[in-house]
């Protein structure tokens, strides 16, 4: 009895697993390939140009102009206060630092700008998936990173580009060009 009580669990257990399977629809995309072709993005770059120039290349010459001038004002020691010479003496390794790493603070900035104008064309991608995914039935969405092989049909690209009413590149031939 019991031995057909175990038969019966795992006939069972192995059916409601397949039953559950076969509700579950998996698809994927890759979302930076999926924002890099949307017309939002191409516009990035002159912005982020823009920014530096406007924003942050001035502000270079803000600071070697400010360290200049309290060098010269610390060297003079004549005329300078102690007070101030000791504030001076505390601000210029700021100056300094800032000088002396100026491309890295630019690369962090520009990095940060970049991020705050790619933030609502990431959020419009994701609401597409979303979208998508629930139209054609999907329980889970991967990025195709994640995957070494994948059937082209569960490729979402399509459809979410569709969605988003974006033209995708054409693509060439494998072997074209070779």
């Amino acid at each position: 009895m019991k031995r057909i009580l175990t038969v019966v669990a795992i006939v069972a257990a192995i059916a409601f697993s397949n039953a559950a399977g076969a509700q579950s629809k998996f698809g994927y995309i890759s979302v930076d390939n999926m924002v890099g072709i949307m017309p939002e993005t191409a516009k990035l770059d002159s912005l982020l140009e823009r920014y530096q120039a406007d924003s942050i290349n001035p502000q270079y010459a803000q600071i070697v102009s400010l360290y200049q001038y309290k060098d010269s004002v610390y060297r003079d020691s004549l005329k300078t206060p102690p007070a101030v010479r000791k504030q001076i003496e505390q601000e210029l390794p700021t100056l300094i630092y800032q000088i002396q790493n100026w491309q890295q603070i630019v690369n962090q900035a520009v990095e940060a700008k970049q991020n705050e104008l790619l933030a609502p064309i990431y959020r419009k991608v994701y609401d597409a998936i979303k979208q998508v995914a629930k139209e054609k039935g999907y329980t889970h969405v991967f990025s195709k990173e994640a995957f070494l092989v994948a059937p082209d049909g569960d490729d979402m690209i399509a459809a979410v580009a569709a969605k988003l009413k974006v033209p995708l590149p054409k693509t060439t031939p494998a072997g074209a060009g070779k």
